[in-house]
């Protein structure tokens, strides 16, 4: 699109909105508050409400977390009047120089210390204390004085404890449940005098179901398929044909590759290239031959501890490799070394007990019953590698292992070795017994030992007792440990954030005292003990019970009545609709227009990315300057391309890809300006647009060009336009016939780059 048309289209949207704001205000200032607006105030007012029955962990705790823990919390440094509030001890318990009353006395609000002191106006009593910057509400108080008046039972943080498969919840909506996931979704809804909507139509739940699995939008002749198959399998026989796709496994692994902070160069100044793309060709394997979650994991944690490991389960170690390393003159090795090992401790942590122990590092965790000395227990696991902490220039960091030809054809089919690398170095674990002491370190600093400790974990969690081997085999086996309360919870909660945008705990890294209470518990722990005990571990059985749903298949249409009772979609009363990710947004490109490349694994590539970018933030060692592939490797999926962790590919960036210097488990969500230019300008979707262009008039040589512009729409789109989206399009491509100053130029590449840059086209509905 030319500039003067951008210009003119800008216009039009601000002459066409300014009035429907005015029309709005006027409705508003002299018509009065409108009567869905009356309708969400009486709403919000009935959420202040006391719950009939106060929980502790969903009522009770959240205010404690949030209000007190930083005083009376875990934290013994940082822990005032020797007075805990999170643990049953300490807040049943006295404390000195506080009051001659209980700090909490179980059916007598008025005899506790707790309520004395929250509801007081003197400063020297008051609590939280004026000069914290915290207060409580008036809601808050009575909270928590209606829960000592019913007897302050107490309980263990919710995610602690062991999940336990209860009965179904009753619902009417038994005709449109489809299975044991929508009897804990309906009634909810129903609780709230919703109900929960219908099935969307066949174009849009393909598409939404090909994205979820494959990370690719389905062929137009598959959707023609599906719309012609009118028997009542036509649905579970697309889930089960789109899983069986190699693409299953690269979309899964794409998800992986944030948690274990994949990347092709070792990061921090430098950022020499690494070669750890062997290790992505195993995961998208692992994922394809639907190798069970507790082996998946357990061969990256410790594969080379089982029994006579084979070279495959060494290769799975890599994800404990994937780790920053600096090649920097002047920087003292073991202060690096034990940054190392901390990321294995943290990103192990975050990616499968979902809670955040970085703070422990240098104190006890000021929210989560997480000491120093447990944090660099679990460090233990780690710290019996055979590493420098910075290694010379052009070095494969040790410990590694070389793949050739051979090997490749004779133990790791799955990777895909070109013809020009003879061989390839990877990075993986290897344990020495007895390499070093494992000690607390003072303020976490490298050379500040305190105590020696023990390989171990949380106990709060789990405690890690003499039948677990010391090392990370047994770590292993703590994870899978049926009483662990959080390793099936933690996946099944991302599971679920990968299909739904959110988890049903919606703060996917954060488990602890300070994190989201679940929206749906029950269902939940349902899951998570299902997975684990139903499931066996299978991944491949999970997800097909959440995509069979009728919760997972419900329009993502709404109404301003539902928007108003449950405006985030919590209860999800209908589909929640979401932006695809940076990935899936480029490579939608790639396949509608016939470019994509569509080979599995391999070395990482190098598609088109603005001039310059490598030059400007070199140290003139290394990577210092991007030369963009040619042929059909500019095509290959987003998955592959080459990621520089001091400049990350772009346009990925501009779509809320992390850089992957750390452990990622949920993805920013925003939009901005700059992604619609990018849709626009960025040379990839122009070529896209180019070659979708090209392609249609080829094919479509004799046709009509309205009926050129139909193709286009529902290639790019999958459905066909409307009447009314028929006529914008045809007068738009009208008006860029009409203003092209160039003979052959094709309007269709215009108008094609405009539907790339649609809400429908960049978004999950």
């Amino acid at each position: 699109m030319k500039h003067s048309e951008k210009t003119k289209y800008i216009k039009l949207s601000l002459y066409l909105l300014i009035p429907i704001a005015l029309i709005w205000s006027y409705k508003f200032f002299v018509t009065g508050p409108s009567s869905e607006l009356v309708s969400l105030t009486k709403t919000v007012q009935a959420n202040d409400v006391l719950p009939e029955v106060v929980s502790y962990n969903f009522d009770v705790k959240p205010i404690l977390s949030d209000k007190c823990y930083t005083c009376h919390g875990p934290d013994q440094e940082a822990r005032q009047a020797n007075l805990r509030l999170d643990t049953e001890q300490g807040a049943f318990g006295f404390a000195k120089n506080l009051s001659e009353l209980p700090i909490i006395k179980r059916g007598a609000p008025k005899e506790s210390a707790l309520v004395f002191h929250i509801n007081s106006t003197e400063p020297k009593n008051q609590m939280p204390p004026p000069d914290s910057n915290l207060t409580l509400s008036t809601r808050q108080k009575q909270i928590l004085e209606r829960w000592i008046l019913q007897g302050a039972a107490w309980e263990d943080h919710w995610a602690y404890i062991v999940p336990k498969k209860l009965p179904l919840p009753k619902t009417t909506f038994t005709d449109w449940s489809q299975n044991q996931i929508d009897h804990f979704v309906a009634s909810k809804i129903e609780a709230k005098g919703m109900q929960p909507s219908p099935e969307a139509e066949k174009e849009i739940i393909l598409r939404r179901l090909a994205f979820d699995l494959t990370g690719l939008p389905p062929s137009i002749e598959l959707m023609d398929q599906f719309l012609q198959d009118d028997s009542p399998e036509a649905y579970e026989k697309m889930v089960d044909f789109l899983m069986a796709q190699p693409q299953f496994g690269e979309r899964m692994a794409s998800v992986w590759l944030d948690v274990a902070r994949y990347a092709d160069t070792h990061g921090y100044q430098d950022d020499l290239e690494r070669v750890m793309w062997p290790w992505r060709d195993w995961v998208i394997s692992a994922f394809n031959k639907n190798l069970p979650y507790d082996d998946f994991i357990t061969w990256q944690l410790a594969g080379d501890l089982l029994d006579e490991p084979t070279l495959e389960q060494i290769v799975a170690t890599g994800y404990n490799r994937n780790h920053k390393i600096t090649q920097e003159g002047g920087v003292i090795d073991e202060e690096y070394r034990v940054e190392y090992v901390a990321d294995r401790a943290i990103t192990t942590s975050k990616a499968l007990m979902g809670i955040t122990v970085e703070c422990a590092r240098c104190h006890d965790h000021k929210y989560d019953a997480v000491s120093q000395k447990e944090f660099f227990s679990l460090y233990g696991f780690f710290n019996n590698v055979d590493e420098k902490g910075r290694i010379e220039y052009g070095e494969t960091p040790a410990p590694f292992i070389t793949i050739d030809k051979a090997i490749v054809e004779k133990e790791l089919s799955f990777m895909n070795l070109p013809d020009s690398i003879p061989t390839v170095e990877l990075m993986v674990m290897e344990e020495v017994a007895d390499l070093r002491k494992t000690y607390t370190l003072a303020r976490g600093q490298y050379d500040a030992p305190d105590q020696e400790v023990s390989p171990g974990t949380p106990s709060q969690i789990l405690f890690f007792d003499e039948t677990y081997p010391k090392n990370r085999r047994g770590l292993a086996q703590w994870f899978f440990d049926e009483k662990n309360p959080l390793t099936s919870r933690v996946i099944v909660n991302r599971f679920w954030q990968q299909f739904f945008g959110r988890g049903l705990v919606a703060t996917p890294d954060d488990f602890g005292n300070q994190g989201a209470r679940p929206s749906h518990p029950e269902l939940l722990d349902w899951l998570a003990v299902t997975f684990r005990e139903d499931d066996q571990w299978n991944i491949k059985a999970f997800l097909k019970r959440m995509v069979l749903s009728a919760t997972y298949r419900q329009t993502s249409k709404t109404s301003p009545e539902v928007n108003q009772i449950d405006h985030t979609n919590s209860l999800l009363a209908h589909y929640p609709r979401q932006k695809l990710p940076a990935e899936m947004i480029r490579d939608n490109a790639l396949v509608t227009s016939g470019l994509l490349n569509a080979t599995i694994g391999g070395p990482s590539v190098k598609p088109h990315q603005p001039e310059g970018l490598w030059e400007e933030t070199t140290s003139g060692q290394g990577l210092t300057r991007y030369q963009p592939d040619g042929g059909v490797n500019r095509f290959r999926r987003s998955l592959y391309t080459f990621w520089k962790r001091t400049v990350p590919p772009p346009n990925m960036i501009t779509f809320d890809a992390p850089t992957r210097d750390f452990c990622t488990v949920e993805r920013q969500k925003t939009s901005t300006p700059l992604q619609s230019l990018v849709l626009l300008n960025d040379p990839q979707f122009y070529n896209a647009a180019k070659a979708i262009a090209e392609k249609i008039t080829v094919e479509s040589d004799a046709a009509s060009d309205t009926e050129k512009i139909q193709k286009l729409f529902r290639t790019i789109t999958l459905r066909k336009p409307s009447n009314e989206e028929k006529k914008l399009l045809n007068d738009y491509y009208d008006t860029l016939r009409e203003d092209s100053s160039e003979p052959d130029q094709n309007p269709l590449v215009d108008l094609a780059l405009l539907i790339y840059n649609l809400d429908e086209t960049t978004q999950k509905s």
